[in-house]
């Protein structure tokens, strides 16, 4: 083990809140002088199963825990997954199925180990514990918190002067999750900032049953490809870890120089002086911000598709924006041709570029969309039946084929 204090250091990189850092030192150091490992915690609802780059943050927290030597505990909460976690939620959350959690958190798991190392992970279902609870235990721990102090909760607290519906059960979900920590006597929970109520309950929670308070570390919500909102696969400005090498390196490369050192910093696996040389390299312009991109971009498609595909992507993607070539393979899409011609927007949306005709009608209107390398200009004109060469965007490329 490192020593308590070189710990503390690699730890708080990217934190946003360490509750409490003298607490950590202390646990730190005891867990050093003893040669044990200290519990790290970490919760996930499998009511999403694919991941993206935003869900990783925390990932890579809990991959630092334990290159530190630290035990990390995922645990899927397929018991509190069902309730569904009311976390900024301005309405009531459907519940999901048993067998949609399941079928959830096996997808979540495998993808989760792209980071976290399987023989190093304790996995646990958090039903292994809540399942068993009686109903007597149900009250007791209902018992332990008021109603007043749950509405200091900002999204309850608004859905209710809004007269908007809570339920009792999503009152309990912050004491199911705090539950978790007692079970596990965890010293340590990670959690997102939007979490932060959630993961202090397991400080109360713990007190109040007569187990040392865990530390709360909560980690920044990442932005996503606009910059500006949280990523998310409803806004459409996600990375999915999924997602092919050259979508993934492509969509990298188009985030702002800003937003970049942010990625480097919650994302990237080079040390604290490696960044802090790239920080300093490309405020005296001694480092590109483009290369700096380009090696990140590297870094994050060799870790979920190997150092082959990652190279092959960086090489596209220079043939593609500084060459203006075309890629040597694209995806072909072949239609029905309409008598009358088809509506560029309708194949748009079929061919699966855009989620919606609304959405290829703004791109066209923008000058986002070429066809045969001219631009695309009137979203109401029809294609006549053809071969066709769409390019929507700088790097969504289709050939149409008519039949």
């Amino acid at each position: 083990m490192l020593k308590p204090a070189e710990q503390l250091g690699m730890i708080k990189r990217g934190a946003v809140e360490i509750l409490i850092e003298n607490a950590l030192l202390k646990k730190l150091e005891r867990s050093y002088q003893t040669n044990t490992p200290l519990k790290i915690k970490a919760g996930f609802d499998p009511t999403a199963p694919d991941i993206h780059l935003g869900h990783t943050v925390l990932l890579e927290k809990m991959r630092q825990f334990q290159e530190l030597g630290h035990d990390v505990f995922f645990i899927i909460g397929d018991f509190t997954g069902m309730i569904g976690d009311p976390t900024g939620r301005s309405e009531l959350r459907k519940p999901l199925s048993s067998e949609e959690v399941l079928r959830n958190a096996e997808t979540y798991k495998q993808q989760a180990f792209n980071i976290l190392d399987p023989q190093k992970t304790i996995i646990k279902f958090n039903s292994e514990w809540l399942g068993a609870m009686s109903v007597i235990d149900f009250a007791r721990l209902g018992s332990l918190l008021t109603v007043a102090r749950m509405l200091e909760r900002e999204d309850f607290k608004k859905r209710f002067e809004n007269q908007h519906d809570i339920s009792i059960l999503e009152f309990y979900y912050p004491l199911l999750q705090a539950y978790d920590s007692v079970f596990l006597k965890a010293d340590i929970e990670l959690g997102g900032t939007d979490q932060k109520f959630n993961l202090l309950m397991g400080r109360t929670i713990q007190k109040r049953m007569g187990i040392e308070e865990q530390v709360v570390i909560t980690m920044p919500l990442l932005e996503g490809l606009d910059g500006v909102n949280k990523m998310s696969k409803s806004l459409g400005n996600y990375i999915g870890i999924t997602e092919t090498p050259k979508d993934m390196f492509g969509k990298i490369m188009s985030i702002s120089d800003e937003l970049m050192l942010k990625y480097y910093e919650l994302l990237s696996r080079i040390s604290v002086a490696q960044l802090n040389d790239l920080k300093n390299g490309i405020k005296d312009n001694s480092v590109h911000p483009m290369e700096a991109k380009k090696s990140l971009a590297l870094e994050i498609v060799e870790r979920y598709h190997g150092r082959e595909a990652a190279l092959k992507s960086k090489e596209e993607f220079g043939h593609i924006f500084k060459d203006k070539g075309i890629p040597d393979e694209i995806p072909v899409f072949r239609i029905f041709w309409e008598e009358e011609g088809m509506w560029l927007p309708k194949i748009m949306k079929l061919s699966g570029l855009v989620k919606s005709t609304g959405e290829g009608i703004r791109l066209i209107k923008q000058g986002g969309v070429t066809v045969n390398n001219e631009k695309w200009e009137n979203p109401d004109k029809n294609l006549p039946a053809g071969e066709y060469l769409l390019k929507v965007g700088k790097r969504r490329f289709l050939k149409i084929v008519s039949e």
